[in-house]
């Protein structure tokens, strides 16, 4: 199993970005695909979460909600996150992670990882 993430850049606060993870896995919708990231000195903190196909049911953040939206095409095997107005304190990397089962915000909890990618918000 393995997922590539992509997407991420150097925008503007106010701006948007749309991150892609594509996953390379045989039974993409049983798995709950989440965003994660991570800035310099901080710990790895959950961003958003859509369950497997059977709910579709979606978790955000406090700090995204209304900013951010999760969703994902199981014949694309992709999960995508539009971000928009995007602020100073959204800078991270960001990770997309997969487990099956529910969405679940602890990253212990998951052990398929993408390689992260780099978003930096100017202010």
């Amino acid at each position: 199993v393995q997922l590539q993430a992509s997407g991420g850049g150097l925008v503007q606060a106010g701006g948007s970005l749309r991150l892609s993870c594509v996953a390379s896995i045989r039974t993409f919708s049983s798995y709950s695909m989440v965003w994660f990231r991570q800035a310099p000195g901080k710990e790895r903190e959950f961003v958003a979460g859509t369950s497997w196909s059977g709910g579709d049911s979606t978790v955000y953040a406090d700090s995204v909600k209304g900013r951010f939206t999760i969703s994902r095409d199981n014949v694309k095997n992709t999960v995508y996150l539009q971000m928009n107005s995007l602020k100073p304190e959204d800078t991270a990397v960001y990770y997309c992670a997969a487990r099956i089962g529910m969405v679940l915000i602890g990253p212990y909890r998951y052990d398929v990882w993408g390689q992260g990618t780099q978003v930096t918000v100017s202010s």
